[in-house]
């Protein structure tokens, strides 16, 4: 393996080794003898058996059959999570074929970023995968599951479903996805629309059209965002079976998987032959394996919040340093909207997971030596699913990519280094995805800022013509703390404007882009966040900035004598802590974490003014 590689993992599980003991110690206590619904009081047992239909009820009353937890993201309102609707009764029936019984144990919310993008909505986006966790505790807590399979596709969903799944580390659990939906408009033509419409030359109608023509049928989102990564996040942890993540949604092929799944759940229990708890799965190697993976691939730089916190979950520490170090040498190994012109169906079609899981283990980046819900070893991914008439069989997967602007090899990377750095300076610590940024634009950006509070300011700026300069746009207050941290999405489209008009423009902030941004030199997810009083509540306008990601600074220079003259003022949230629910909210906003803890109010973590993050 590559040095660096082991050098890493060793660290984490050095810096892991107390809270990942911990974890384990409490996940051997909680394994059981037969089926836990056996060893629960007799009324308890009946109100669990009243639901029942009678064929369920005699599985139930076995000594020797699994109960299977079905916990679901369905809901109509999503793309990405309406196929779930049927999987339920799919399920049922394939483990009643393999001698267990499934009961479906919770539904649990599921929000979209792109139907809550720039509207209220957005800054209870974050805060819901805390609420998800805890709707997956919910359901798993009757403590009588032998195992559960878990419906989970996008952005804080399949995140939140795994940190709660997790506190049930002793039972196995499958993650199952739905698909993506098959590809329609180009996502270049999609972004160009976009700002041909801020321009004034489409109007609303046709604007929606171009939309409609992206976003039209059930599955995931075509282009590489947060939901894809979490896709083939969930398969370099060994929770997806091999090759599943990127089957559409609607084909034979994805529920001829979803039954295998199903079946394939009852042989890991703790009855079965193969008993595989989730917590043996997800280790310090496979959570390196989903880092490694979202680097060479150009991933969503959402998962430097939800991997830490899953990581987390199962008692194992990663950081932001991590993340850089990895990238120094894990080289750029696909390209996918936005770090390229093609969507996710064109990587699956030009050899998917299972070529970039090939491509890696060739370079010595990914560790073999990890549990699968498919068995013991990586190499089981190197297979990819086909139907052999109705029959669902793994072939050995392909050996060179269907096409080299897409997947390339190991030998002839893209670039030799990949898409997320970490800069850090007396503005803090903050994330650049330079995968993402247009052709020929360096990574060093500096000029005066032009500080907003939100980014409904910056399009007001944007319409009044104030934006035409080389500038640094400053967008705060935007953090976990002040707002919930939403996406930020509407001012990419004013930002690649304005650098299409030959303007050097940068931008910083304590909020969130995620996997579907890309052109613009970007320092996002800044920590401390401004509403703790940071620096970055102290810049001004025509401050000078330094972003350089090459170098990994951030600095905002400007005497240390003139900064301690100044006040960090902090401005009124109440707009942003009322309307739509969001008081309810308030508990758990206060207990949010710094986005490099991962931004949850769950666990406990070190706090970041004793930079816990220097790369112990």
């Amino acid at each position: 393996m590559h040095n660096t590689v082991k050098t890493i993992t060793r660290r984490i599980i050095k810096r892991s080794e107390k809270s990942r003991a911990t974890y384990l110690r409490h996940v051997a206590e909680a394994r059981g003898k037969g089926p836990f619904r056996q060893n629960i009081p007799c009324s308890n047992f009946a109100h669990d058996l009243a639901g029942c239909p009678a064929a369920c009820r005699s599985v139930m009353l076995k000594d020797n059959a699994p109960d299977i937890a079905i916990i679901s993201s369905y809901n109509d309102l999503l793309s990405a999570h309406q196929p779930y609707e049927k999987y339920p009764q799919i399920i049922k029936q394939a483990i009643n074929e393999a001698a267990g019984t499934a009961q479906f144990a919770a539904g649990i919310p599921a929000m979209c970023d792109g139907v809550t993008q720039g509207e209220p909505g957005m800054e209870l986006s974050l805060i819901s995968r805390d609420v998800i966790a805890m709707s997956t505790v919910i359901g798993l807590s009757h403590n009588v599951f032998d195992g559960a399979l878990l419906l989970a596709v996008c952005d804080k969903v399949m995140p939140g479903m795994l940190m709660g799944a997790l506190q049930f580390g002793h039972l196995p659990m499958i993650l199952i996805p739905a698909g993506p939906m098959t590809s329609g408009l180009p996502n270049k033509e999609k972004a160009r629309a976009r700002e041909r419409f801020v321009k004034g030359e489409i109007d609303h109608r046709q604007m929606l059209a171009s939309e409609v023509s992206a976003y039209h049928s059930p599955g995931t989102c075509t282009f590489y965002g947060t939901a894809n990564s979490n896709q083939l996040m969930a398969e370099m942890l060994g929770l997806h079976l091999p090759g599943a993540s990127f089957v559409n949604a609607g084909t034979k092929l994805r529920e001829a998987l979803t039954r295998a799944a199903a079946a394939r759940i009852v042989a890991m229990t703790h009855l079965g032959a193969h008993y595989t708890p989730l917590a043996r799965i997800i280790s310090e190697k496979s959570v390196v394996n989903a880092m490694v993976a979202l680097l060479a691939t150009g991933g969503s730089t959402n998962e430097t919040l939800h991997l830490v916190a899953i990581a987390r979950a199962a008692g194992i520490l990663i950081n932001w340093d991590d993340f850089s170090q990895l990238s120094d040498i894990v080289p750029m190994l696909v390209r996918m909207y936005p770090n390229g012109p093609e969507d996710i169906n064109a990587f699956q079609q030009a050899g998917g997971v299972p070529l970039l899981i090939r491509e890696l283990l060739q370079g010595g980046l990914v560790h073999q030596d990890v549990e699968t819900v498919a068995g013991p070893g990586l190499e089981r991914y190197l297979r990819r699913p086909v139907l052999a008439g109705d029959r669902l069989v793994w072939q050995d997967g392909p050996v060179q990519s269907g096409d080299a602007e897409v997947i390339t090899s190991i030998d002839k990377p893209f670039s030799t280094m990949s898409g997320i750095k970490v800069l850090s300076g007396n503005l803090g610590r903050a994330i650049m995805k330079i995968s993402a940024l247009a052709d020929g634009i360096d990574t060093l950006v500096e000029a005066p800022a032009m500080v907003f509070n939100s980014q409904h300011e910056v399009g007001e700026a944007f319409e009044a013509d104030k934006l035409n300069r080389h500038l640094v746009v400053v967008v705060r207050f935007q953090g976990p703390e002040a707002n919930g941290m939403p996406e930020l999405h509407k001012l990419i489209t004013y930002l690649s404007i304005i650098m299409d008009r030959g303007y050097d423009v940068g931008l910083i902030t304590d909020g969130r882009l995620s996997g579907a941004s890309g052109k613009v030199p970007f320092a996002i997810h800044c920590t401390p966040e401004a509403f703790r009083g940071s620096l970055l509540a102290k810049v001004r306008d025509g401050d000078i900035i330094r972003m350089d990601a090459r170098h990994g600074l951030l600095e905002l220079q400007v005497s240390a004598a003139e900064l301690a003259a100044r006040e960090a003022v902090i401005p009124d949230l109440t707009a942003h802590r009322y309307g739509l629910g969001r008081q309810i909210f308030a508990p758990l906003r206060t207990k949010l974490s710094g986005a490099e803890g991962g931004a949850t109010s769950i666990f406990d973590y070190v706090d970041e003014s004793s930079n816990p993050v220097s790369g112990n």
